[in-house]
């Protein structure tokens, strides 16, 4: 009997060190939306409200600007039931009485970066984005390749998302300095279990590698 051909040497010229191709990479904006960042934040977790408002916010702000003048593709995600009562919603966040209720100020996103007219804004009712989505469907048929992840909270939504994203065949990065867990240690914990899914890199240093302009 032959053996199977050994093709571990083709595959090692995959990496995760690649230059950001416009016309295939798609910026994700996970769940930073008025129910998770708001007022009332600020007494109930303090260093995610500060963080947040300090860090996380202004640097998206930069990050869409300048995904938006180079044609990168973005793209947003909102915590939102897809029916008024919920019966949609996840076991899971029934067990949590976790309610968004469709149409609702809590599942809009923030105003600060808000989409522009012809930008996806993708409801969902899991952590994954790929769990209650046909968010792999839209970006195979917009042929999207790589994925830049970012948004709340790192330990929750963003770490299921980087794996499952990785798992499904995606080029993923993960901007560390876009996104946030309740507590700055719980951040840090997180980035370091899921690093091994993902380039993991800061936004500016993001944003300063080579691109290529879509054709």
């Amino acid at each position: 009997m032959s053996e199977a051909p050994d093709i571990r040497a083709r595959d090692r010229g995959l990496t995760r060190e690649r230059i950001v191709d416009a016309a295939t990479t798609a910026l994700l904006i996970v769940d930073v939306q008025n129910l998770t960042f708001n007022e009332a934040q600020a007494a109930v977790r303090p260093e995610f409200f500060e963080a947040a408002r300090d860090r996380v916010i202004p640097n998206l702000r930069r990050l869409i600007a300048h995904c938006r003048a180079r044609g990168v593709e973005v793209i947003y995600t909102v915590i939102e039931n897809f029916t008024r009562d919920g019966r949609d919603r996840s076991l899971d966040y029934k067990l949590s009485d976790f309610f968004v209720a469709k149409g609702s100020w809590e599942a809009q996103v923030l105003d600060a970066i808000a989409p522009e007219a012809d930008e996806m804004v993708i409801p969902k009712t899991s952590s994954s984005l790929f769990n209650s989505t046909n968010i792999e469907y839209l970006l195979r048929n917009i042929g999207i390749t790589d994925l830049v992840v970012t948004g709340f909270l790192t330990d929750q939504c963003i770490d299921h998302t980087v794996k499952d994203a990785a798992d499904r065949g995606f080029y993923v990065t993960c901007l560390a300095d876009t996104c946030m867990a309740n507590t700055h240690a719980r951040h840090a914990q997180a980035l370091d279990l899921f690093r091994g899914y993902c380039r993991l890199m800061d936004a500016a240093d993001w944003m300063a590698l080579a691109h290529r302009s879509p054709q």
